[in-house]
């Protein structure tokens, strides 16, 4: 999964770069990622995911368990272990 927050779902979008002389051209505005290794204490294993500075922040307000569940059931995490 190529640049895409596995808990908020957070993906590339496009816009436009606006020159001075106002001039278009397309861009891409990437999601701030981060590759983060989270402690699931209820099986006692380590979780590598891929997200967001919101995503974090999320973590730290839900919980990583109820974080997980909320991800999956909105579909942006496919598996659970």
């Amino acid at each position: 999964m190529a640049r895409v927050c596995q808990i908020t779902g957070k993906k590339t979008e496009t816009g436009n770069k606006v020159s001075h002389a106002n001039n278009k051209t397309l861009r891409k505005f990437y999601p701030n990622l981060f590759t983060k290794r989270f402690f699931l204490e209820s099986q006692s294993l380590w979780v590598t995911l891929k997200v967001s500075a919101r995503g974090i922040k999320t973590i730290n307000k839900l919980g990583l368990e109820a974080a997980l569940n909320d991800a999956h059931s909105k579909g942006h995490l496919t598996k659970i272990k």
